[in-house]
């Protein structure tokens, strides 16, 4: 990581977890097929659903675990294998905690919240729907955190191999899994929705076994020491997971935000529609995340051993295939958007509204591929300002833009068009600013002064 050439360095630490990240994707999408065998109401349930657990998956993942992967990767980039031990131990009671607290809120919050996205009581049922999914998934949130954090400390170290082979074998357990909660195949019982949610848990339970057997058994190189909890460790940790969440939730508000918008405006099949289609840019997230990843570890060793051009040099490479390998899922949807929909419906207003986003959004998917791995790229960094500054862009333009289109003339097709602006923008600015080198200035964002980073 630290004098290896680039290009080929960043491909074989991406590759595992690219895998790794495509393999989670293709299970939530197989379940999401599966959910759609059960009617429409299912498949708008489920994308109620959708924003709060990939909001969850993207802070205890993305945010917190860049956090925890960029304490690690500076702690040995500096030689300081003590330290890189016992933030092992701290990563896992913070991400342990914060699984715990949400497992709450979202318990509690989550009905209300579902029926604020539905346009009329007539959409009670996809509400059921939705709570029937969520309850037993945000029920046992706390294993997904958990899970994210141990996967975290091993990607610290540059291994992306183990937590690669970890969850692509918890997909073999899952796609197999989830049917047959759902349709109560063989001797298991029906579960419907809720069955998926089980299937789920399941997953991460496993997951956190053999990951947490991996790193307590000495073959991580950051290995699990038990200590007492310092705030100083936290805070190496928080410094940079703790403001990262704020990218998350700006990410996961603009879809339930849409996904409300949407509902209210064009009723239940459109919604389905629509959320089926935005499933699609939630596969982006995943490939960004696949090589965004190693630049955490990579862009955080580098800046931790004082090189800080190779470590720009690291970032804009990493950003340039992520544009590519996005632009390309995206420009594939735009031209053949029913091969994707119709996976998981036929309905007409339901293909229509999905086809009219990917067709407007689908060919600027590359740069919102670009500006997410940037944005786990200033992770390593420690420089989170603009890629946050740029992702409130993104949302203001989006809600507020294509909310005023949906008001004023109830265009599905023009909010579409301002969605896809916003993308653009998004990307332009992250990458603007990273190859401008303002990591290494010391200005932030205007009317950005409380985020910025020490």
């Amino acid at each position: 990581m630290l004098h290896g050439p680039i290009t080929p360095t960043l491909v074989r630490l991406a590759w595992p977890n690219l895998l790794m990240m495509l393999a989670q994707s293709g299970t939530g999408l197989l379940e999401t097929w599966f959910i759609s065998r059960l009617g429409n109401q299912a498949l708008a349930g489920a994308a109620l659903v959708t924003p709060l657990l990939m909001l969850m998956q993207n802070m205890s993942q993305g945010a917190m675990g860049g956090g925890i992967s960029s304490a690690i990767a500076r702690a040995l980039g500096g030689g300081r294998q003590d330290e890189a031990d016992r933030l092992v131990w701290h990563a896992l009671a913070l991400n342990a905690a914060l699984g715990l607290v949400f497992s709450v809120l979202l318990l509690t919050w989550g009905a209300p919240l579902y029926r604020a996205m539905v346009s009329d009581t007539g959409d009670q049922a996809a509400v059921a729907m939705a709570l029937s999914y969520s309850n037993v998934v945000f029920g046992g949130l706390v294993l997904m955190w958990v899970m994210n954090a141990l996967a975290s400390v091993v990607r610290g170290t540059g291994n992306m191999l183990v937590p690669g082979l970890v969850i692509c074998g918890g997909a073999l357990l899952l796609v197999p899994l989830s049917p047959c909660l759902i349709f109560g195949w063989g001797p298991f019982p029906r579960l419907g929705i809720a069955g998926a949610g089980w299937a789920m848990l399941a997953y991460y339970a496993v997951g956190s076994a053999v990951l947490g057997w991996y790193v307590a058994s000495g073959r991580n190189p950051a290995r699990l020491v038990r200590s007492r909890l310092q705030r100083s460790l936290m805070q190496r940790i928080l410094t940079v997971g703790g403001l990262a969440t704020v990218n998350p939730l700006l990410t996961n508000a603009l879809i339930a935000s849409t996904t409300a918008l949407v509902g209210t405006y064009a009723g239940t099949a459109a919604l389905a529609g629509y959320g089926t289609a935005a499933r699609l840019e939630y596969l982006v997230i995943p490939v960004a995340f696949g090589i965004g990843a190693p630049l955490v570890a990579m862009v955080a060793s580098n800046i931790g051993a004082g090189q800080q051009q190779r470590a720009l040099r690291i970032a804009l490479t990493g950003g340039a295939l992520a544009f590519g390998v996005a632009e390309c899922i995206g420009l594939a949807a735009a031209l053949w958007p029913e091969a994707w929909l119709r996976l998981f419906g036929a309905e007409g207003p339901m293909l229509a509204a999905g086809s009219a986003y990917l067709r407007t959004v689908g060919p600027v998917f590359g740069f919102f591929g670009a500006g997410f791995a940037l944005y786990f790229a200033s992770q390593g960094a420690g420089r989170l300002g603009w890629p946050l500054f740029a992702g409130a862009v993104r949302l203001v333009v989006t809600v507020g833009g294509g909310g005023l289109v949906l008001h004023a003339w109830g265009s599905l097709a023009g909010f579409f068009a301002v969605s896809a602006v916003a993308m653009v923008l998004y990307g332009a600015i992250t990458v603007g600013a990273v190859a401008s080198g303002r990591w290494f200035a010391r200005d932030v964002p205007p009317h950005h002064s409380a985020i910025r980073q020490r």
